[in-house]
């Protein structure tokens, strides 16, 4: 989705950020720093860039008017006139700073930059890079004649990460972010500085009606219906496959593969229409399947029947290869069936 092969860094300024609550203000930088050598340049774009990888995208928002959120306009300037860079970066810093004013947010170092020759997509375009470094790693420096220590960044570990290309502005631009702190408490990154909310495409279409199957059947079937936790995971199995096997999706003929029992239907579309409503979703029903959100959703897909403390059952097939029953003494059994023993 993403290339960075040809990326070039065009320029970069790098201002202090630090916590309003605590009133620490904003150290300004005044020049481009210099890169020193081409492997520093390596290891910064390999630091800003690493963690876009499989990102979801999303778009600047704001309830009334997309011109009213800050950031989106901010970058709207910064492409508009890239030359102007260094006065829009201390601009989007005092934004920043104004959005960090949350007791647990830590101040650091803010790296505007500018990246021409990204591809989006196969689309040739530029992007603006925003980038937040709040922690600090301790290295020790080994020679024969000497040991010593030094503060710096973790290359491998960006904290915040925001990248802005270029492309349908008047969707609010195609958006990718990092933030290794996940907690609700510190959520101004995403929410409150930058605003944006899931972009309205196949990733997210893939990936919502994933999210919506997988808590239907694991949160709403069994109180609407008998069913075993058996009968769960082959409803999960069917879901994964049928966006596995095929290229677009059909919502009636989802359920119809599915869930197959007019009921069983009626009641997930009732959850299906209460959980778009409850969470502000959008939703097509009929889509081109992403399989790149396939692949990420999959994994919390759980095929695993636990029983007790004694078994674990992995069930990737045939439903009808199990039976389950109670004997004679009220104990509770599956009974698997199957041609080869591996």
């Amino acid at each position: 989705m993403i290339d960075f092969t040809q990326i070039e860094l065009e320029s970069i300024y790098i201002h202090r950020v630090g916590n309003k609550l605590r009133d620490e203000g904003i150290e300004v930088s005044d020049k481009n720093p210099s890169l020193v050598n081409e492997d520093t340049k390596k290891y910064l774009l390999r630091y800003f860039l690493s963690p876009f990888k499989d990102n979801e995208i999303y778009n600047f928002h704001y309830p009334t008017d997309l011109n009213l959120n800050d950031t989106y306009v901010f970058a709207k300037r910064i492409f508009a006139n890239p030359e102007n860079l260094f006065d829009l970066s201390i601009d989007v810093s005092k934004h920043l700073y104004e959005k960090s004013s949350h007791p647990k947010i830590n101040g650091g170092e803010f790296c505007i930059c500018f990246f021409k020759e990204c591809f989006f997509e196969g689309k040739r375009t530029n992007a603006i890079g925003l980038f937040k470094s709040e922690k600090k790693d301790v290295f020790l420096k080994l020679t024969s004649s000497r040991i010593g220590h030094e503060s710096g960044v973790n290359i491998d570990r960006l904290d915040k990460g925001c990248l802005i290309f270029n492309l349908e502005e008047e969707n609010g631009y195609k958006v990718c972010i990092v933030d290794s702190n996940k907690s609700n408490d510190t959520q101004y990154w995403k929410d409150e500085f930058l605003s944006i909310r899931p972009a309205s495409d196949n990733f997210h279409f893939t990936k919502d009606f994933l999210s919506i199957t997988k808590n239907f059947i694991t949160t709403q079937i069994q109180n609407d219906f008998e069913v075993s936790k058996a009968d769960q995971i082959d409803f999960l199995n069917r879901s994964v496959d049928y966006f596995k096997k095929n290229e677009t999706f059909d919502k009636n003929e989802f359920e119809e593969s599915v869930f197959g029992d007019s009921n069983v239907i009626d009641s997930f579309r009732k959850f299906d229409q209460n959980f778009r409503q409850e969470n502000e979703i959008e939703l097509a029903d009929n889509f081109k399947i992403s399989a790149q959100a396939v692949k990420k959703q999959a994994r919390v897909f759980k095929s695993v029947l636990k029983l007790d403390k004694n078994f674990h059952i992995y069930i990737h097939g045939n439903r009808e290869l199990i039976e389950q029953g109670v004997d004679e003494k009220g104990r509770k059994f599956y009974k698997i069936y199957y041609e080869e023993e591996n």
